[in-house]
């Protein structure tokens, strides 16, 4: 909180994020977004790293489905605490947790399917833009199932 003297007033002024004057659905919206890029980041670098690690080129698909889980499974633990704490305004507790459980027990069957659709339809696109791309899609079917789990009971 700041607080200004002004002509023998005291202002006082909380700054905000500048998501907290959007609508609701919107901010969250928002939030989810900025919590999905770190997410992304997160597991693109496990993927990446994955790859780098179990480089062996007569794997094939087998290798593109382990780096990617990798990454998926380390980028879960964190994401699911910000967006309890930052995206909804919640805490975590085990109603939540579940129905976040849930929504990527959803959303990383779609993203394995995805994931080889994607590089072979695009094949001359690199494979962490195609990792980036099959991210957004899921995030996108993720948020909307997480909107039911995640209250806040203030409105």
């Amino acid at each position: 909180m700041l607080r200004i003297i002004y002509k023998d007033r005291i202002i006082e002024w909380t700054p905000k994020l500048p998501t907290a004057y959007l609508p609701r659905l919107a901010r969250t919206a928002a939030r989810f977004t900025v919590v999905g890029l770190l997410g992304m980041l997160i597991q693109t670098w496990f993927f990446e790293l994955s790859l780098r690690m179990f480089d062996n080129p007569g794997k094939g698909a087998a290798l593109y489905f382990v780096a990617f889980t990798l990454g998926y499974l380390f980028e879960m633990i964190p994401n699911y605490f910000i967006s309890n704490w930052y995206t909804f305004g919640t805490r975590p507790k085990w109603s939540n947790a579940g129905g976040f459980v849930l929504a990527r027990l959803i959303n990383y069957p779609l993203q394995l399917a995805l994931l080889p659709i994607f590089i072979e339809l695009l094949p001359r696109w690199p494979n962490e833009y195609i990792s980036y791309l099959v991210i957004v899609l899921g995030g996108i079917v993720n948020y909307l199932i997480c909107l039911f789990f995640f209250k806040n009971k203030k409105k």
